[in-house]
């Protein structure tokens, strides 16, 4: 493939990508958000107080999302939007987890801050994946495989989880596809870096604005347009979405330290 096709096809793939993204929800109140409806009320709330007396130990956030669907999008996009739209973490360590389930395409991600990465790497986080949320879910038991993978990033944390080495994944794939990824995070890379400028200077680069504090876009279309949002505006649907409930929280930390970081998987 010639580099100019190449280019061509990458600067569709981010128009349409702007289009028809899945818009973020607003920033909730809880630390568990169960869109789907899979887990009970006690459930839901067994976790939340789990990760609120965590949050208070150590600081670190751990949000955990159950959505119904992508409706179409990439969940390692959707999810690190989802994350960095809402601000997991606190804004001056960057600590903050996001544990994200679609239930309809059966995809899970782990969405790590940079200040977690030091101890919750990518393969520690692909592994407590395949060997405690896919299982679970598997059986139906999505309570347990969210509260497992809950308590191993606590134990990570504190240097007491236990995994498998990594098996060798083999040589790279093909030049051309190589070619393909390098231009694609070069392009990651320099928006991050603009954005990060762009707030320095008093304004995010999403479209003109930074999310603001209920964790929506100004909307309108992709990072690279003008007046648009990251990925379409935000959604103000709070009837449609739901939650643990708890009004006593003080909210996600305001972190924007998300740079692609941890994992994903399926069952």
């Amino acid at each position: 493939m010639k580099m100019k096709s190449l280019l061509l096809l990458l600067s569709s793939l981010w128009l349409l990508n702007g289009v028809f993204a899945k818009e973020i929800p607003a920033r909730p109140q809880t630390m568990v958000n169960d869109y789907a409806g899979v887990l009970s009320p006690a459930q839901a709330n067994a976790l939340e107080q789990k990760l609120r007396a965590y949050e208070d130990s150590t600081s670190t956030q751990i949000a955990i999302v159950i959505d119904r669907s992508l409706e179409g999008e990439d969940a390692f996009e959707y999810s690190f939007r989802l994350a960095q739209a809402w601000g997991i973490g606190q804004k001056d360590k960057d600590n903050g987890v996001l544990i994200y389930v679609a239930q309809a395409e059966r995809k899970i991600r782990i969405v790590t801050n940079v200040g977690v990465q030091g101890f919750l790497t990518d393969a520690l986080s692909k592994r407590i994946i395949e060997n405690t949320i896919t299982p679970a879910f598997k059986k139906g038991d999505f309570y347990a495989g969210l509260d497992g993978a809950v308590n191993d990033i606590i134990k990570v944390a504190a240097g007491e989880y236990k995994a498998d080495k990594s098996k060798d994944t083999g040589k790279g794939g093909a030049m051309s596809f190589f070619i393909l990824l390098l231009i694609i995070f070069s392009v990651i890379t320099m928006f991050r870096y603009l954005s990060r400028r762009s707030a320095q200077a008093g304004g995010g680069y999403y479209g003109g604005g930074r999310y603001n504090d209920r964790g929506n876009g100004p909307g309108g279309g992709w990072i690279i347009f003008p007046g648009g949002g990251f990925g379409g505006g935000g959604s103000d649907r709070n009837s449609d979405w739901g939650g643990s409930g708890g009004d006593d929280w003080g909210g996600f930390g305001g972190s924007d330290g998300f740079d692609g970081g941890g994992a994903g998987g399926d069952w």
